[in-house]
């Protein structure tokens, strides 16, 4: 999955680790998808972090469906 397609997220190598994070946090990604596994709701997890909007959420949850329905290249 390439996350630099994503607009709601970046990364820096000198910024939480060189890990991907949301765009003007420094909030990793996979702490989303770690709390929704863990039954956690969009409306907690908003509240739990809120310098992620509600938009940047649905970007990363919408880029993540799309590469799962995109064709992988067999090498």
């Amino acid at each position: 999955m390439d996350w630099s397609r994503c607009s709601a997220v970046d990364r820096n190598p000198g910024k939480v680790g060189g890990i991907w994070y949301f765009r003007g946090t420094r909030l990793p990604v996979a702490t989303l998808f770690e709390h929704l596994d863990q039954g956690s709701t969009i409306d907690e997890f908003l509240e739990w972090f809120p310098s992620v909007s509600r938009e940047q959420v649905h970007r990363v949850l919408a880029f993540a469906q799309s590469s799962l329905e995109q064709p992988t290249a067999v090498a």
